[in-house]
C-alpha cells in the first residue's frame, strides 16, 4: 500500500513549516490542498490563497483547490457552528481523493500551534477519514518555532495585519530575526502572538529549502487605519 499524505496548505508560514517537517521525516505527500475561503474564517489562512498555485509549482507537489460552498451563508452566528460548516468542503475534497488515490490517503499535514478550535475540528475529521494527523508545530514554543524557520532557510513575508501595535510598516515586511524581535516584545506589552496565532498577522513563504524557485511579488498596500493588507499586484516565479 502506498502512505499517501495530504498537506493542507496555503502558502503560509504554518502550513508550509507543516509541510517542509513533513518531507524531512520521509513521509509521501502526494497533494496539497488549499481552501480558498470567501470573506473571514474562523478555521483557514485567508489573504492570497491564490498564490498557493505558484507555491505548489515550485514544491512539484500537485494542488488540489477547495471553493467552500457557500458555508457563509449555512453557518449559524455561532462561531462552533460556522467552523463545522467551513470544514465540510475540505472533508468532501479529502474524501474524493481517498478514493482516487491508489491506497488511499494516510494522513494529513496541518499547521496548527495553540488553536484547539481548529485542531479538534482536523483530529475529528482524520478521525473519521481514518487518517493520521502529522501537526509538527502543535503546541511548540512560538519563537523557537520562528528562529527554525528562519535557520532552516525560509523567506517570509507579511501580507496583512489586524492587531494593535502593527502598523502600515509591517505590510509587505520581511519576517526576520529583528522583526521577531518586535513581536515578542508586543507579545509582552499587549498579548500580541509571536506567530500571529490569534489572526494578528497573516505571511506568504516566498521562498524555502522545499521549493525550486522563489516567488516574486508585486504589490500595494491598503490600509484603513487598523488594520491592512498587502494586494498582490503581480507574482511570478523566479528564472
Amino acid at each position: 500500500m502506498t502512505d499517501n499524505w495530504v498537506s493542507l496548505f496555503s502558502g503560509g508560514k504554518d502550513s508550509s513549516w507543516a509541510l517542509y517537517r513533513a518531507l524531512e521525516e520521509g513521509l509521501d505527500v502526494a497533494r496539497l490542498v488549499t481552501v480558498h475561503p470567501e470573506g473571514d474564517s474562523y478555521m483557514y489562512h485567508v489573504p492570497a490563497t491564490e498564490l498557493a498555485t505558484l507555491a505548489a509549482e515550485s514544491v512539484g507537489i500537485p494542488l488540489v483547490e477547495v471553493a467552500p460552498d457557500d458555508f457563509e451563508a449555512e453557518a449559524a452566528t455561532e462561531s462552533g457552528a460556522q467552523g463545522d460548516a467551513e470544514l465540510r468542503p475540505l472533508e468532501a475534497a479529502l474524501g474524493e481523493l481517498d478514493a482516487d488515490l491508489e491506497g488511499g490517503v494516510a494522513g494529513v499535514t496541518a499547521g496548527a500551534v495553540e488553536s484547539e478550535y481548529q485542531t479538534s475540528r482536523i483530529e475529528a475529521m482524520c478521525d473519521r477519514l481514518d487518517a493520521d494527523l502529522f501537526a509538527p508545530l502543535w503546541q511548540e514554543d512560538p519563537r523557537e518555532l520562528a528562529d527554525a524557520m528562519l535557520d532552516a532557510g525560509f523567506e517570509i513575508t507579511i501580507i496583512r495585519v489586524a492587531a494593535d501595535g502593527l502598523d502600515e510598516s509591517w505590510l509587505g515586511r520581511r519576517l526576520d530575526a529583528a522583526a521577531l524581535d518586535e513581536l515578542e516584545a508586543l507579545n509582552e506589552r499587549r498579548g500580541v502572538h509571536i506567530l500571529g496565532e490569534g489572526g494578528e498577522f497573516e505571511t506568504l513563504v516566498t521562498d524555502g529549502p522545499h521549493m525550486d524557485r522563489a516567488i516574486e511579488l508585486e504589490s500595494e498596500t491598503e490600509w484603513d487605519g487598523t488594520r491592512g493588507t498587502l494586494r498582490i499586484t503581480d507574482a511570478r516565479l523566479a528564472d
